[in-house]
């Protein structure tokens, strides 16, 4: 049964979907069986895992309104390793359209229960707020993987993500905590960054990971090319740091080493890619 985990942070621009694409291509290079659900209205981590989000037929949207399976909308990413639960900007329009239905909250952890058996990771990029998306995601994860750069804005956001995590798992997921802080975009040589490291380590103890994934160039160049920096250029220091943590949070979570990558399925007409920048839509 696949371990559910969402990539999460209260606050925006501090490498959540950086980490979501790369983890997955870092857990799929190890030969872990990975599902990434986009659940952000951007769409940026279906695009940087080579889909196009403009020409997607069936999304996490379709998902959570029940109008399509999992296995009916997920996208088999052979270039990158994974499968995509791909979204765009109709995912917007969810968060009106799901207030009035059942279970709200809970719709997205009904869809993946039919597709727990066919990975061993699935990884949820969360939007930048509490939303009702975000609820989602949250609902049915086994843990929270917090991405955040070593700066004093960070740890104000990380005090209320915590207090948001708290709040859903006394109210709607018992098995909810957070599984590890992730120090992402790191610059040794800046002596803030290092202060705000060592208090996080002293105040958080074994939640903090012992990876550190560094500032570089490569990862920020690869969303371009529509794939994640493990794939686009697996020698750059920021991609070996990824597969390095995909490796630590396989065996913090105790899942035993994949022995043999499982076939992919045939991948469909919109999946197929080639490493060429994209252009940003309007």
């Amino acid at each position: 049964m696949a371990k559910i985990f969402c990539i999460a942070n209260q606050k925006g621009g501090v490498g959540k979907t950086t980490t979501t694409v790369n983890l997955a291509a870092g857990l799929a290079r190890i030969g872990q069986r990975v599902l990434l659900v986009d659940l952000d209205p951007q769409g940026n981590a279906t695009m940087g895992s080579g889909l196009d989000k403009r020409a997607l037929v069936q999304t996490v949207y379709d998902v959570l309104l029940g109008s399509a399976s999992v296995r009916e909308a997920r996208q088999t990413m052979d270039p990158v390793g994974y499968d995509v639960l791909g979204a765009n900007r109709e995912l917007a329009g969810a968060e009106v359209e799901l207030v009035h239905l059942e279970h709200r909250d809970r719709r997205l952890k009904a869809a993946l229960a039919e597709v727990q058996d066919d990975y061993d990771f699935i990884l949820i990029d969360c939007p930048p707020s509490l939303s009702l998306l975000t609820l989602n995601g949250l609902t049915c994860a086994h843990g929270v993987i917090v991405p955040m750069q070593c700066e004093y804005f960070a740890l104000e956001g990380l005090s209320d993500l915590v207090n948001s995590i708290k709040q859903v798992h006394a109210n709607l997921n018992r098995d909810l905590s957070i599984i590890g802080l992730l120090r992402v975009m790191f610059d040794p040589r800046i002596t803030l960054q290092q202060q705000v490291s060592e208090q996080l380590q002293a105040h958080f103890g074994e939640k903090v990971f012992q990876t550190i994934i560094p500032r570089n160039v490569r990862l920020a160049e690869a969303p371009s090319y529509g794939l994640p920096g493990v794939v686009f250029d697996p020698n750059a220091k920021g991609s070996q740091a990824f597969i390095a943590f995909a490796q630590e949070l396989v065996d913090r979570v105790g899942l035993p080493a994949a022995k043999k990558k499982a076939p992919s399925r045939k991948a469909s007409p919109a999946t197929q890619t080639t490493p060429k920048r994209q252009t940003p839509s309007a």
